[in-house]
């Protein structure tokens, strides 16, 4: 015990002088963290309370355009600004050029009058199916096609984003057709308008969606952007340690460390060990100080304040068990490497790849088929379903076992690699 107590002091004093090491075990996560869920926050910010710059030029002066364009600014989505005259298409162009808006939509001239065609067309479909046909109520085998609406769109507006406009926009026109042939359909009927009230009690009969995310315990705490971030960006703060300890033991592979040991009354493996509890202390450490950013600093930063899951002891388990794999790997890295160099090298990249095909980067359920084996592979991948069952789903240490196990099973691999290594370069 006085061994490892020993080798322990020897550690944490030389972990004390890696000032550059602890910069990136700790600032450089806390800075990740803030930045990325800032920039997330202020995305989710811009789809449900911000609206997008939105140009329309129309060239209808038909009841079907005016109907559209109200459709239109119900939607929320968008900060309309109306553009007259067929010469502007030219500078609604320009101004999106210079990002003065995001997206525009340019009507055509004839579009009410196709719409109501069209609608007459399909009015008189329905009657004479319906065997009483009405005077006055065409019925074409081919209707006249109505123009399509051009949308110019700014091409940093990503593709699931524009699908949402899209669909939007596909809903309004909808709308408009919708109340176009049931207005046609009443007055061949009756002869007299669609009353309003009528109107309105016929279209707004969409059926309400409630959104409840699924968790667990049964609670209704809709995730944010600090629930997605904190997690993932604390798993990558833990197994960036692999720049300090990696080039840890580099170093004393290269300075007679390990020969030294040799002649002494003591074994390499004490060593290890000391290395393992310092620097799980360390990620232990780092969790404590990122969660406590996003319970303390994030709600004055104004953004989402980091609820933690109620299961205290199994948030404490997990971030051992992931702690544990991230030295694992660092030491693994640290033995193999023959250089500091190349610990930190390959140490940096190595993480960055396990982090891309982990999920941190780009959710998991968003990877092509092809990444779902390398995916599993990914010891990151398991840290941060383990965490999101915690954080994002409300469970408990029970439900997350069936990650920790694929993770334990890693971390196992990993150790017994590094004990190889160790034993075929003779230094233990």
């Amino acid at each position: 015990m006085y061994k490892l107590r020993a080798t322990i002091k020897k550690d944490l004093r030389i972990l004390s002088r890696d000032k550059m090491g602890v910069l990136f075990m700790f600032v450089m996560p806390i800075i990740l963290a803030i930045v990325i869920t800032a920039i997330q926050n202020s995305t989710f910010e811009l789809v449900n309370d911000n609206k997008v710059s939105l140009l329309l030029n129309n060239h209808d002066t038909g009841e079907a355009s005016k109907e559209l364009i109200k459709s239109i600014e119900k939607i929320g989505m968008f900060n309309l600004t109306l553009v007259k005259g067929k010469q502007m298409d030219a500078q609604v162009i320009e101004r999106m050029n210079n990002k003065d808006a995001l997206l525009a939509i340019i009507i055509p001239a004839n579009f009410s009058s196709k719409m109501a065609a069209k609608a007459k067309n399909i009015a008189g479909k329905a009657l004479n199916n319906f065997g009483a046909p009405v005077d006055g109520v065409n019925v074409k085998a081919d209707a006249d096609s109505i123009e399509p609406i051009t949308l110019y769109y700014h091409p940093v507006l990503q593709e699931s984003f524009r699908a949402s406009i899209n669909g939007a926009l596909r809903s309004s026109l909808q709308l408009v057709e919708s109340k176009q042939i049931l207005q046609t359909l009443y007055f061949s009927l009756n002869e007299t308008a669609l009353p309003d009230s009528l109107e309105k009690d016929i279209i707004n009969t969409n059926v309400a969606i409630n959104q409840v995310p699924v968790s667990r315990d049964g609670t209704r705490v809709t995730p944010n952007a600090t629930q997605h971030n904190i997690p993932a960006w604390t798993i990558f703060a833990m197994f960036f340690i692999v720049i300090s300890l990696g080039s840890s033991i580099v170093r004393e592979k290269l300075n007679g460390s390990f020969m030294r040991l040799k002649t002494l009354p003591t074994n390499y493996l004490i060593a290890l060990l000391s290395k393992q509890i310092t620097y799980l202390s360390v990620t232990l450490l780092q969790a404590a100080v990122i969660f406590a950013i996003g319970v303390l600093l994030f709600p004055l930063l104004g953004l989402p304040k980091l609820n933690l899951p109620s299961d205290i002891a199994g948030l404490f388990i997990v971030s051992l068990a992931c702690g544990w794999c991230a030295v694992s790997f660092a030491i693994c890295i640290g033995v193999f490497a023959q250089t500091q160099e190349q610990a930190n090298g390959i140490g940096a990249v190595s993480i960055v790849l396990l982090a891309a095909i982990g999920g941190i980067m780009v959710p998991s359920f968003a990877m092509p088929a092809s990444f779902k084996i390398a995916m599993n592979l990914s010891p990151l991948h398991w840290c941060l379903e383990a965490f999101y069952g915690l954080f994002l789903e409300a469970g408990k240490l029970k439900d997350v076992l069936i990650n920790i196990l694929p993770l334990f099973v890693i971390t196992v691999v990993i150790q017994l690699l590094s004990l190889w290594g160790l034993k075929r370069k003779n230094l233990i």
